[in-house]
């Protein structure tokens, strides 16, 4: 109280919010799951079953064991076990690429790739359908950021065609809301193309459209988000730059999650040895932020060990994927078919999606529900996550609720 007077709340906006909010049929609840649900899960994104592995919690309880509970600081001070750099290692090599570098999330490997690259007088161009991590890494970072049209490489060429100086393609490799995938070669032949000069005298360079170093302009480089492409994409799971033949590319840079098809936690950057170098120096998110927690690579590093014993854990989830959208639209659904692990379902509204995903757990089967703001064309969705653990069997009782509780 001042003068007898009470002071209003300075947090009375947010009540306004809470309140349009809830008019709009958009309010978002946590929802806490016991240890042992009877739910059959189609919402998270354990796409290969790792997450309780036994080789999986075995190689976070051993880690754990070994080397603490935490990290205890940022990893150039005292976050960086040798649990950590084998992790590095072999998730370069398994990817394809030069190097690799751990971080405690994907969101913050995007926010990394992203703002190191993209200096002051730099151009970002982003796919308007990107994964909220990369649209932040863009906000952050001290280039100027040109949204372009969803998965258009003509658009990222006019794109390039403006800029003055040094330039990233930023794209996911697959989109989290309707689970399709961004034409990679296309991608990076833009990329490419634009550091090919049209002057009369610049000769053809047998590997490369033309010599860049000759032109005096550098391409652009590539940036991918392969969260939804590890472990279901590419050779074995290897992901979408290898099954693109761009893995190890000089002037591509890829980006993964550890927390979902290798049951795990945390993120890593891969690609060229000096760029990897550069983001130790440049991160901030890797400067002076702790360390992954070492219970987590080890989870990791004994999922990865896995899916490499088991490559055909990767062709079972795409497949898994196929026979979802394959059933569910033969009774008249409208969805999105699969490039990888997601299936994206269309709702006539949020509250409608909202009712379809209850009735669909009070059936016994957990599925996403994605609403706006959280996709980019303000369709909302159910979106369903194919593992390749799930059986014959429970595929068919998947089919059945969803076809069921649409009413």
């Amino acid at each position: 109280m001042a003068g007898g007077h009470m002071a209003r709340s300075p947090f009375e906006w947010i009540d306004e919010q809470a309140r349009a909010r809830s008019r709009a049929g958009l309010v978002r609840t946590l929802r806490p799951r016991p240890a042992d649900s009877a739910l059959l899960d189609l919402a998270g994104n354990d796409y290969l079953g790792l997450a309780r592995h036994p080789e999986v919690t075995a190689g976070a309880a051993r880690a754990a064991r070994t080397w603490g509970g935490g990290a205890t600081g940022s990893r150039l001070v005292s976050g960086s076990t040798e649990l950590h750099a084998e992790l590095e290692r072999e998730l370069a090599e398994f990817c394809g690429f030069e190097s690799a570098l751990v971080f405690s999330s994907g969101y913050a490997a995007n926010l990394a790739a992203v703002t190191s690259l993209a200096p002051h007088g730099s151009l970002i161009v982003s796919d308007a359908g990107n994964h909220a991590s990369l649209i932040d890494g863009c906000r952050l970072a001290r280039g100027t950021t040109q949204v372009v049209a969803h998965a258009d490489p003509d658009a990222v060429r006019k794109a390039l065609d403006t800029r003055t100086g040094p330039a990233i393609v930023v794209s996911d490799t697959v989109f989290s809301v309707d689970g399709d995938a961004a034409p990679l070669t296309a991608l990076a032949a833009a990329c490419r193309e634009a550091g090919v000069s049209d002057e009369p005298g610049v000769s053809d360079v047998p590997g490369e459209s033309r010599a860049s170093v000759e032109s005096g302009r550098s391409g652009a480089a590539l940036v991918l988000d392969d969260a939804h492409g590890l472990g279901v994409i590419g050779d074995g799971g290897r992901g979408a730059a290898w099954e693109a033949g761009l893995a190890g590319a000089p002037d591509v840079v890829t980006t993964v999650t550890l927390s979902k098809s290798l049951g795990s936690q945390g993120g890593a950057v891969l690609g060229p040895a000096h760029v990897i170098d550069h983001l130790v120096n440049a991160a901030r998110t890797f400067i002076f932020d702790t360390g992954l927690a070492p219970a987590a690579a080890g989870a990791a590093l004994a999922a990865l060990r896995l899916l490499r014993g088991e490559p055909e854990r990767a062709a079972r989830a795409r497949a898994v994927a196929v026979a979802l959208y394959e059933r569910l639209t033969a009774e008249g659904l409208e969805a999105v078919r699969p490039d990888a692990a997601v299936v994206s379902v269309r709702a006539p509204s949020p509250e409608q999606a909202l009712r379809w995903a209850a009735e669909c757990r009070a059936a016994g089967l957990a599925v996403g529900c994605f609403r706006p703001p959280s996709v980019p064309d303000g369709i909302s969705r159910l979106r369903l996550t194919a593992r390749a653990d799930l059986t014959d069997g429970q595929l068919d009782r998947a089919v059945g609720v969803i076809i069921e509780a649409r009413g």
